[in-house]
């Protein structure tokens, strides 16, 4: 028996994880078993695992024609993504150091933060189409606009979360009020800072799809709404799980290096 809260050891994890994935193919394999009139879920609705493969193979290795394109795909959701959440991080983290140092900061910004960061995604799709068109600006700011409170929130309270012995020990030393931001508080909350960033990097993976829906020629949202029109559910289901690998390796990579910048937070989790 595992203790309470207590994390599985690595190897036990990963099993745990393989053998609930398996578990789900299984169950899918059995609900789409038969003929297409004799299966427990409709092929309207649910695929066959084998459909799906088969499609993902095509859209990996270029068989079927426009198939091929899904590297452009990947590559222009990627550079969207990079755009938008990139400038999200060069306005977000300076504000919320400053929001994190400064009370006065601090409360101009937290009516905004909070009007941002409670607008429902699909709400900024008709907001950022007329205030930037419905080309590749658009979609920068998508991201940017949904994210960038989130970015300015999790800093500013990375900042609040740094122990005030070490703002006072420095103090005691001489430090300035610009060397104690400078040389305790953004050190000391930049792992935090980046472990918020990893995982709102994931997440605009997935809120560039719905950006995509909009006037796209590329993208893998805009593969998502080719799939739909055509009502090609393999297609919508490969392009699925084309972006949850896509996450999922990003998300090991910014975790790679996370522990070769930090590697004391490592050591001590």
């Amino acid at each position: 028996m595992f203790a309470l809260r207590a994390t599985p050891p690595a190897i036990t994890g990963r099993l745990i994880g393989l053998a609930s994935v398996a578990l789900l193919i299984l169950v899918w394999f059995l609900a789409t078993l038969g003929t297409p009139e004799g299966r427990m879920i409709s092929p309207t609705i649910l695929p066959t695992p084998g459909e799906v493969l088969k499609k993902l193979i095509e859209l990996i290795t270029g068989v079927g024609g426009e198939a091929g394109t899904l590297w452009l795909n990947v590559a222009a959701s990627l550079r969207r993504v990079l755009s938008g959440f990139g400038l999200a991080v060069l306005v977000g983290v300076p504000l919320g150091i400053l929001a994190g140092v400064w009370g006065p900061v601090r409360a101009a910004l937290a009516p905004h933060a909070l009007f941002l960061r409670n607008i429902p995604l699909a709400a900024l799709i008709p907001l950022t189409m007329v205030a930037f068109g419905i080309d590749e600006q658009q979609k920068t700011m998508f991201i940017f606009i949904a994210t960038v409170p989130f970015i300015l929130g999790d800093t500013m309270f990375a900042i609040l979360r740094v122990p005030d012995r070490y703002v006072e020990t420095a103090q005691t030393r001489g430090a300035t009020t610009l060397q104690v931001i400078m040389k305790v508080l953004i050190p000391l909350a930049m792992p935090s800072i980046y472990a918020s960033m990893r995982t709102l990097f994931g997440l605009a993976v997935g809120y560039i799809m719905l950006a995509e829906l909009v006037n796209a020629d590329l993208g893998l949202g805009h593969m998502l709404n080719i799939g739909q029109r055509r009502a090609d559910l393999p297609t919508i289901f490969a392009t699925l799980v084309v972006i949850a690998a896509l996450a999922y390796l990003i998300d090991k990579l910014l975790g790679l290096l996370q522990r070769k910048i930090f590697p004391y937070r490592v050591a001590e989790e």
